[in-house]
């Protein structure tokens, strides 16, 4: 009977962890669905359909993509926050979109005020153990000043979800903008699932084991400027 018991009571545990489970998945899944695209924005379908091709990582370099400067792959502990929050993973972006002109001063700063996700400023990837690199999100950044130049005085938002507002403070040993001028972004995690959210900045179902490149941020201006010129 003392057996019985001890198999039930495992029974009980392993069925409780996976209805806690399975009610936090379905909250982000409900939390996800309830954000709908706002006049004039694509459905995340559309968003996914004018990306796929970038899986190829080829054709995104082909479109003016180039991989970030300082060879970073970003985690949440490299951001000052916990590491149980994931990765984000390697950028590539478009210069031209984020109206990047000069090497950065000390920051990287822009002009460009573009929010359209089926052309994303920024696409992400993450380092795979055979030096391949696999599409896990898109993004778009606006720098703050540039956005409130245009008039703008709340943030931009994607399908009802304000961007993430990004400023390093000088305090803490984290770059939480990622020597980046003050902006706002937003990811869109389309090619890889995210416990976090789909608009999570970070995902835990990332990882930059792989990754050969720097892994701090301390040394950033030591690197080549992202600049339409590279």
């Amino acid at each position: 009977m003392k057996k019985l018991t001890l198999i039930q009571a495992g029974a009980l545990v392993s069925l409780a962890a996976f209805l806690l489970l399975s009610i936090a998945r379905a909250e982000h899944e409900d939390a996800d669905a309830r954000h709908a695209p706002g006049p004039g924005e694509p459905t995340l379908m559309e968003v996914r359909a004018a990306t796929e091709r970038y899986r190829d990582i080829a054709l995104a370099v082909a479109d003016g993509y180039i991989r970030d400067p300082f060879d970073l792959c970003d985690t949440a502990e490299m951001m000052g926050r916990p590491a149980a929050l994931g990765a984000m993973g390697v950028h590539y972006v478009r210069p031209d979109l984020l109206g990047i002109t000069a090497p950065p001063s000390p920051r990287v700063n822009g002009a460009g005020v573009h929010t359209d996700f089926r052309t994303p400023s920024i696409l992400i990837y993450e380092p795979q153990a055979d030096g391949s690199m696999e599409l896990v999100a898109v993004e778009n950044l606006v720098f703050a000043r540039a956005w409130r130049d245009r008039g703008h005085s709340a943030p931009p938002s994607f399908h009802g979800v304000p961007y993430d507002t990004m400023t390093d403070d000088p305090a803490t040993a984290a770059d939480e903008a990622h020597m980046f001028e003050p902006h706002f972004d937003r990811h869109v995690w389309l090619y890889r699932d995210n416990p976090n959210g789909i608009f999570a900045p970070f995902n835990p179902a990332v990882t930059c084991v792989h990754h050969r490149g720097k892994h701090v941020h301390a040394d950033h201006l030591e690197n080549g400027p992202i600049s339409g010129g590279r």
